[in-house]
């Protein structure tokens, strides 16, 4: 039980060496008896699907069996980041990193590297690898250009253990605030630190904060939007799965500066490991005395509910979500009044995603001017994404504001795999836009997004090459918000359904030239008459699509050709007779029987070769890996 602060500061200082003892450090020395490695294994969502539980058993097994359980520790712990790598093993002191381990390469690395001192370079990422020479994870390219934040403990640490988050100075923060601040004083760190939130808009966390506080007093709440919905994102997860007392320890703190007494977590229900982590901190947290009542000797008391969301997108705006705490069907309510002012059930409320909270407890510990001297003029900090798409580091980066795009996807991200150029990303998922190549050096913040006609989202950034179809691209965002809606207002329920019609017609070859005078039309309606966040930003990847990709547009429209080969109605698939040689393989595989032989004469010989039947094929592509090396057939 942490009844004060020196409590609190026996327990960082018990830790604080171990947890140093994995910051890279190839000097480091662990602190905690025998201890002479400590093995790390991800145990975020990715690289437990692909079994880093069974090897954290399998490697405890082998280790037990070399008669060193007492000289080496396993730790399961959250996302490292290069979820592309996964599983992923991280030995410490030395820092090496294996990548893409299976079961069976456990008892290896066991017996070779932590037994005789050799680690296995045949399972280590091979740009840690330099002649005799092996790097750390640190100093990869994938991590060189990172600050990690929000992440810091995200791969470092024990998530189900609360002494290795103190360790970290975890919960210093909340004690500080407790011990030395007013609500005012903190409310006042936060507004000069310029945070803003990192869950969708941008807006300033202190003045979200200021107005909640401004209220009455009275019943107040905390709320945490880790509904998360945009596709392909796994930012708030990954915090929560890897760090959840940052979190907790967030939200007591938000709490103390509004006078808010009671918080809730909105979580979604699909993700079963953050949802578990949590409320085991939750749990532990309250027996340790850091939820609940005389928190560090005072009087100030907060307590941490979880509430799981069943999935629906719409519930990431804010006051649907409100809505669906209380027990309704989730859908917007009209705004103003806001939530600061009148919120769960109908009492002020502040509403953060996890990101946000997770930088919250480093300011109150660092400063405000620690955290201005990262980012931009107008966007302070860093920033997480989830990469993904036609990229070859997807995973999870932490980057400070202002970095180029070009430096994320070629440098961090790894570049464009098999060759490809690089043709546009699309940020702020359903609700963002598309950044063409002619802007690949644009400086990644808030402002300069906006003016692209995308947004920061909560920090989805999906990579596309020359093989993507801009008009498809959209159509894919657009059958997602169709699906989404929960039609309270007849913009977004009827709107987009019509823009989706235009979409199809376009992309089936059907489509005229007044079909674009009709999107754009009917897309700013949307934007300007739709009730929540959801519609208004809704049309985003249709008018950003169309302001930079207008000529694939035309293409579709009066070409009937889609340029990238994507748009089934618009290309068919053919052989090219000088390419091929006749080895039947594409037939093999062709599930409509649509390739048959057919022998031609040249030069006086009988060759053999082989046809497409436009009128069976399917246009799956099967027949397309069976030719990959003569690259014989192709799209017309």
């Amino acid at each position: 039980m942490i009844k004060n602060l020196q409590d609190l500061a026996k327990i960082r200082e018990s830790y604080e060496g171990k947890i140093a003892f994995r910051q890279h450090s190839k000097d480091a020395t662990v602190s905690d008896g025998n201890i002479k490695k400590h093995v790390l294994i991800c145990g975020g969502t990715g690289c437990t699907s692909s079994k880093s539980v069974q090897i954290k058993a399998k490697m405890e097994e082998a280790i037990k069996a070399a008669g060193i359980e007492n000289e080496v520790q396993v730790v399961l712990t959250g996302c490292f980041g290069l979820c592309a790598l996964g599983p992923i093993v991280i030995v410490y002191p030395e820092g090496t990193f294996y990548s893409r381990i299976e079961i069976k390469d456990a008892e290896t690395i066991v017996n070779e590297h932590l037994v005789n001192g050799n680690p296995v370079k045949s399972l280590l990422y091979s740009e840690t690898v330099k002649g005799d020479e092996i790097l750390s994870l640190n100093e990869t390219a994938f991590y060189k250009k990172q600050k990690r934040v929000a992440l810091r403990n995200c791969g470092v640490i024990d998530p189900e253990c609360i002494n290795e988050y103190i360790g970290t100075n975890g919960y210093a923060a909340l004690g500080k605030v407790l011990t030395e601040m007013t609500p005012d004083q903190v409310i006042n760190e936060i507004l000069e630190s310029g945070i803003r939130g990192r869950g969708g808009g941008g807006f300033p966390t202190g003045r979200k904060w200021a107005f909640a506080a401004a209220q009455p007093k009275g019943q107040k709440y905390v709320v945490c939007n880790a509904d998360e919905g945009d596709p392909g994102a796994f930012m708030d997860r990954s915090i929560l799965e890897g760090d959840p007392h940052a979190l907790i320890e967030a939200m007591a703190i938000a709490g103390y500066a509004i006078g808010a007494n009671q918080g809730y977590v909105y979580v979604r229900a699909e993700y079963p490991i953050a949802v578990n982590r949590l409320q085991k901190a939750i749990d532990c947290a309250r027996e340790e005395g850091l939820l609940g009542k005389n928190i560090f000797g005072t009087d100030f008391e907060f307590d941490l509910q979880i509430r799981l969301g069943a999935g629906a997108f719409v519930c990431g705006e804010e006051t649907a979500l409100l809505t669906s705490i209380e027990g309704n069907r989730g859908e917007p309510r009209p705004r103003p009044p806001f939530p600061a002012v009148k919120g769960l059930w109908g009492k002020p409320t502040i509403i953060n995603n996890v990101e946000t909270y997770a930088n919250i407890p480093q300011i109150i510990n660092k400063g405000a001017k620690w955290f201005t001297s990262m980012g931009t003029e107008k966007s302070k900090g860093t920033k997480v994404f989830a990469l993904g798409g036609k990229i070859t580091n997807t995973g999870l980066v932490e980057i400070p504001m202002g970095t180029t795009l070009r430096e994320v996807v070629e440098e961090i991200g790894g570049g464009i795999p098999n060759g490809k150029q690089f043709k546009a990303a699309q940020t702020g998922g359903p609700s963002g836009g598309c950044i063409p190549a002619s802007k690949y050096d644009v400086e990644i913040d808030y402002d300069n997004l906006i003016a692209q006609g995308s947004m920061m989202g909560s920090g989805g950034l999906i990579v596309m090459d020359e093989d993507t179809c801009m008009v498809d691209l959209a159509k894919f965002f657009l059958e997602f918000t169709v699906d989404e809606s929960c039609g309270k207002c007849a913009p977004c329920r009827i709107g987009t359904v019509r823009l989706l019609e235009i979409l199809n017609k376009i992309t089936e070859g059907n489509g005229e030239m007044e079909d674009l005078d009709k999107l754009e039309e009917l897309a700013n309606y949307i934007k300007s008459a739709s009730l929540c966040g959801l519609g208004q930003t809704a049309p985003n990847p249709v008018l950003s699509t169309l302001a930079n990709f207008r000529d694939e547009y035309i293409a579709h429209i009066v070409d009937k050709k889609c340029p990238a080969g994507v748009c089934k109605n618009l290309f068919t698939y053919k052989i090219d007779l000088d390419k091929c040689i006749g080895c039947g393989l594409c037939a093999r595989q062709c599930p409509a029987d649509a390739i048959s032989r057919t022998d031609y004469i040249a030069e006086g010989h009988k060759l053999a070769s082989f046809a497409i039947d436009a009128s069976k094929c399917v246009k799956c592509g099967a027949c397309l890996p069976s030719c990959k090396k003569n690259q014989a057939i192709y799209k017309g």
